[in-house]
């Protein structure tokens, strides 16, 4: 039986292939320090618990709208006014099976065969493949660590056809924990409008910021560049609700209703009574988020010096998310070949950067207890000082 051929091109995510070999590892009686997952060690906020326990009492068990529960869309409306300003209705709102869907649905609406999507490397890595799946064309863009892993205005104004229909931003960042300053977005927004594309900016770790920095939407600059904005979101970061898949798009109504027809065939509504868990994460006292942040602040500084500390690998101190991109290039490997022999030797998982297209970095997630970050971190050095 031949596969179609859009599976053939696609690449496995190296993310979930480490984070299932670290488990099964576990699951045998090994001690396995991992640090490959990007999901908080936290249990979901009791509240947000208590709301779906009330939804499934209560029979929220049928059918919804695909685009979601009227409620949770207006609540989602709100959020954005309330946060950035931005004036959406629920029209403008669809919600998804996870903030990963809402960025299928958007490719799968926009991207034509032969279109082309900017992503700036290192990037998260299903970016490109959606794109692949919907025929269009990866045009990735590297950035170094110079410019903090972001894209420059030259660049993305160089990268730019007539093919263009697309341009993908991620910030805080999934792998670098880089974040766009507003004068860094003011700069890419004119080239965005005056090139008259679409951006769509991925906004799931918009919460989990540190020191002085904060977090900007593009989409809240002006209008000009508010009507090309496409901001997808979900609860799986900031409220510790990976499991639930609740995520959401919002964006021009023309595209949301695109995005609808698309999700009325794929997967119908979000789980029903996980979406009355949301619109509690969103409605409620907003201190469950700053007390899990203030826990990743401190981890991060416990961490960075830790890795810094070890002779021949370094990292950037990041700004936002929970993620540290370490510079392995001293060492002589690549990064696929640094993670293996670190898991095969001090029993240590972490994803090797050639998944978010650099491979001389590796990703460490420090979304785990601190006894685990410094027994890790301790293994860690015991590896790179054996090369």
């Amino acid at each position: 039986m031949k596969i179609a051929d859009r599976v053939n091109i696609l690449t496995p995510s190296l993310t979930l292939a480490i984070s299932a070999k670290a488990k099964a590892m576990k699951a045998e009686g090994i001690d396995i320090c991992s640090f490959s997952a990007g999901e908080p060690d936290f249990d979901t906020p009791v509240h947000i618990r208590d709301a779906a326990k009330l939804a499934l009492d209560q029979g929220k068990t049928r059918y919804g709208p695909t685009a979601g529960e009227p409620q949770l869309r207006e609540a989602i409306a709100q959020k954005f006014q309330r946060d950035s300003g931005l004036n959406y209705q629920p029209t403008n709102v669809i919600v998804t099976n996870g903030g990963k869907h809402s960025i299928f649905n958007l490719v799968l609406a926009l991207v034509n065969p032969g279109d082309e999507v900017i992503i700036p490397a290192p990037y998260w890595v299903s970016y490109p493949e959606m794109v692949k799946i919907a025929g269009g064309k990866p045009v990735i863009v590297p950035t170094t660590e110079e410019t903090g892993y972001k894209i420059t205005p030259a660049q993305l104004r160089s990268a730019i056809t007539e093919k263009t229909k697309l341009f993908v931003m991620n910030s805080p960042s999934n792998p670098t924990g880089m974040v766009y300053s507003l004068s860094e977005l003011e700069e890419l927004a004119a080239i965005i409008v005056e090139k008259d594309i679409l951006v769509v900016s991925d906004e799931i770790y918009e919460k989990i910021v540190y020191d002085d920095t904060k977090h900007f939407s593009i989409a809240s600059l002006n209008p000009e560049i508010y009507r090309r904005t496409l901001i997808s979101n979900g609860f799986a970061k900031a409220y510790a609700m990976t499991g639930w898949r609740v995520g959401y798009l919002v964006g021009a109504e023309e595209i949301i209703k695109a995005c609808n027809l698309i999700q009325d065939h794929a997967t119908s509504n979000v789980c029903t009574f996980a979406q009355y868990g949301a619109i509690a994460a969103l409605n409620s006292d907003q201190s469950c988020v700053e007390v899990m942040r203030q826990s990743f602040a401190e981890r991060r500084a416990i961490i960075y010096d830790l890795i810094n500390a070890i002779p021949g690998i370094s990292c950037c101190q990041p700004q936002g998310a929970f993620y540290m991109f370490v510079n392995i290039s001293q060492t002589g490997l690549n990064s696929l070949d640094f993670c293996n022999g670190l898991l095969q030797t001090q029993q240590v998982a972490v994803i090797p950067g050639i998944a978010f297209g650099d491979d001389h970095h590796i990703r460490i997630s420090y979304a785990t207890d601190l006894p685990t970050i410094e027994k890790g971190m301790a293994r860690l050095a015991s590896f790179v000082q054996s090369l």
